[in-house]
């Protein structure tokens, strides 16, 4: 692979303060493709520290998802089903218009509904403890850096392979499995999330998460002790 593609890899990406905190002010990746909301910063946090430790399941499907509505109904019912507590970030227009109503209404007081969440805070909180994903390179990498286990719907492009590298070669997750109309039945959804927070594989990819959460810690150590190292010799040598 590397005469075809001579790249180096790199990671994980994640600001330090989320990993090792060694460098200073690194808090935040610094861009956005959605405008942060303090507001609701504060309501999903302050939720989150009322629920006991990995308790919720956190369902986010991207800036760019856009399931159809009868996938939508599905994730909803199974969620249901399963009777955890939930943090679900969805935008408005996909709730009003996919997401049954009496489901909503039936959840109010087991889930929060949010059109954007912070979510290296969300998934570093120890009352997450499971992340219902499409399997973005990005979600993928903050999960496994932060020892969530997972359940991925992937959609398209890179997902597919990150939901195997997830479930079949780092084990800290499961990908669902859609009937052959391609979609996803609400059984299937809850008996994956059930299986992440309370089945016996399920500690095995808590067990492995934390692994990983501490392989990504010793990596981005490793670079700031580098870093470190190299910004005193230039000021020595200036």
């Amino acid at each position: 692979m590397t005469k075809v593609c001579p790249l180096l890899t790199i990671g994980p990406t994640l600001p330090s303060l989320y990993l090792d905190n060694r460098v200073e002010n690194d808090h935040n990746y610094d861009i956005n493709l959605f405008q942060s909301d303090d507001s609701q910063f504060s309501t999903i946090i302050n939720w989150l520290n009322t629920k006991p430790p990995a308790s919720i399941v956190y369902i986010a499907f991207g800036s760019m998802d856009n399931l159809p509505k009868r996938q939508m109904e599905e994730i909803a019912w199974g969620l249901k089903n399963t009777n955890f507590d939930f943090l679900w970030t969805v935008r408005a227009s996909a709730k009003e218009e996919k997401i049954p109503k009496d489901f909503v209404e039936a959840s109010c007081h087991k889930g929060l509904f949010v059109h954007w969440s912070p979510q290296l805070e969300v998934l570093s909180n120890k009352a997450v403890g499971c992340f219902f994903s499409h399997g973005g390179w990005n979600s993928t990498t903050e999960a496994l850096s932060l020892g969530v286990p997972m359940v991925v719907l992937p959609q398209w492009t890179d997902q597919t392979t990150d939901a195997k590298l997830v479930q079949d070669v780092w084990g800290v997750g499961i990908r669902v499995r859609a009937e052959a109309d391609g979609i996803v039945r609400r059984e299937e959804i809850e008996g994956c999330i059930r299986e992440v927070m309370e089945g016996e594989k399920g500690k095995e990819m808590k067990r492995n998460g934390g692994k990983w959460r501490d392989l990504a810690k010793e990596a981005v150590s490793e670079v700031a002790l580098l870093t470190s190292i190299f910004t005193l010799s230039y000021q020595i040598d200036n």
